[in-house]
């Protein structure tokens, strides 16, 4: 046997190792899961089996969450080399579990977000398997979307587990199909918003900052700007979204401590960037440094929303289940004891640190290149997002508002890209019969020179050589020659299928376990 083979067999035998090690991990936090519910609440009967089965599935859920959706949060800065894989997880991990600890609320419906009426369901232990069957096929969707390396909304799987284990349950009259066309709706919104936030910051920064001369200059004009609209955006998204179970303010109130604390960074990015400019040379590189620390704070306030915001996804029907067996009684809303906002809250970290990087990677780095910039304007379109849409009263999911912003960041490079190279053919053409050595200093002199300046080079360049007169047809060949794709076609086609199939697949398996415990019970 070649040397070649056993160094095959000793890698395939590691990487053995290494999905066994996760799995067992994975499997002994939820068997921990189930002999503290078995033995600690202290429920027995079959309502109280329920609840044992419900709570590890909830755990299972909860690392589901942490494997898919967290990704969004800290891909893009681990993507443009910011931060390592590993300090993007000890990050995410630390602040997902504190947001869902100290800001995951103590009160969630019983019923996810209105999908399904009330009223529709008013048996406790149909209402058990209800919720038990949306967690298991909220998870399995999860479990199979990270499988294939899509990240997908873990609210829209709830939601459609929700909604297609209600329909089982309680007929097509039990859903409230008006909440419902709203999630359609943000299946479209979200993306668009967030890539064209993305795009419109990136164009901005390009426009203000690569595309002059002194990049130096301009970035101590421009970055202390960014960084104190990203910290505005930040903490008003923090205290609209991550803090208000604790500190529940109103939109003015938290605007105006987001534009305080706002200035406040503008003015110290300020001062820390003069001291430092004889430090930043007058290149791309140099400049990208300057967006690496506060990116690495926005993945940290990012996590700490997502955990705060999204452990009811995990923890939300385990505590209807919870409440409904252990008071006996169906009630409007159900508050959510330690022990099952610690299942969501481990759960969440465990399943990032155990299976997160998959995703991460592929948020980060498979969709489009990514530096420190484009990461920036990516993790600001989050938050801005989010903020302009909940005042407007608009659905968004914030999976899908992150992953717009990526595909809005390399399309828009696309664009520039492809526009770029028609003006330096351009220029070679109005340059025919001329000496190499001339159009070369041409070309490098417009290379250099600013946004101001390369117009009215080519608006000279145009006067004074006639220009090719192509017909509409030829003009678009021309394009397509030009054409630079920097955004991979089939990451974006298998992300919007999976985006697309999220809510009738999980809404499908919902309805079938739902039948199958039904099956069981009553067998």
């Amino acid at each position: 046997m070649e040397f070649q083979d056993f160094a095959d067999i000793e890698k395939a035998t590691k990487r053995g190792r290494r999905e066994f090690s996760r799995l067992g991990i994975g499997l002994l936090f939820v068997v921990c899961i189930m002999i503290y519910t078995a033995l600690a609440i202290g429920v027995t009967g079959t309502q109280g089996v329920m609840l044992v089965v419900a709570a590890m599935i909830g755990g299972y859920m909860a690392m589901n969450i942490g494997a898919n959706d967290v990704a969004n949060n800290v891909g893009p800065a681990v993507g443009s080399h910011a931060i390592t894989m590993t300090g993007a997880i000890v990050i995410a991990a630390i602040f997902e579990m504190a947001g869902a600890l100290i800001a995951g609320g103590e009160v969630v419906s019983t019923i996810r977000g209105g999908i399904i009426r009330p009223d529709a369901i008013l048996d406790n232990n149909r209402f058990i398997w209800l919720m038990t069957a949306s967690l298991l096929a909220g998870a399995l969707w999860l479990n199979f979307a990270t499988a294939i390396g899509a990240p997908v909304s873990t609210t829209h799987s709830i939601v459609g587990a929700v909604l297609g284990a209600g329909v089982a349950a309680g007929g097509m009259g039990a859903a409230n199909w008006g909440t419902m066309g709203g999630i359609a709706a943000s299946w479209v919104i979200s993306p668009v918003l967030g890539g064209i936030v993305a795009a419109a910051f990136l164009f901005w920064i390009k426009r203000a900052i690569t595309y002059q001369s002194d990049m130096v200059a301009a970035a101590q004009r421009t970055v202390p700007i960014l960084i104190g609209l990203m910290a505005f955006s930040f903490s008003t998204y923090l205290i609209l979204k991550g803090l208000n179970k604790v500190w529940k303010l109103d939109f003015l109130t938290a605007s105006l401590i987001g534009t305080g604390i706002g200035i406040l960074t503008w003015w110290l990015m300020a001062g820390s960037l003069r001291r430092r400019s004889g430090r930043i040379s007058n290149t791309k590189a140099s400049i990208n440094t300057l967006f690496t620390v506060p990116l690495i704070f926005a993945a940290a306030l990012l996590s700490f929303a997502h955990g705060a915001n999204d452990v009811a996804n995990a923890v939300g029907p385990l505590a209807a289940i919870a409440d409904t067996v252990i008071h006996g009684k169906l009630s409007s809303k159900a508050g959510i004891p330690l022990w099952v906002m610690l299942v969501g809250a481990i759960g969440i970290s465990l399943g990032l640190t155990l299976y997160g990087p998959k995703l991460i990677r592929t948020v980060g780095s498979e969709i489009t290149e990514l530096d420190q910039m484009r990461a920036f304007c990516i993790a600001m379109s989050a938050a801005v997002t989010v903020i302009v849409a909940s005042q407007l009263g608009l659905p968004v999911s914030s999976t899908h508002i992150a992953l717009g912003g990526v595909f809005g960041v390399g399309f828009l490079r696309e664009f520039l890209k492809t526009n770029y190279s028609q003006m330096l053919e351009e220029i070679k053409e109005h340059h025919l019969g001329e000496d190499k050595e001339v159009v070369e200093a041409y070309l490098n002199r417009f290379n250099k020179a600013g946004v101001k300046e390369k117009r009215e080079m080519l608006e000279q360049l145009k006067a004074r050589t006639a220009q090719a007169d192509l017909s509409k047809y030829e003009r678009k060949q021309m394009r397509k020659v030009y054409r630079h794709e920097l955004v991979k076609r089939s990451a974006v086609f298998k992300i919007a299928a999976a985006w697309i199939i999220t809510v009738p697949a999980s809404a499908l398996m919902a309805a079938m376990i739902y039948y199958m415990i039904f099956g069981i019970v009553h067998a």
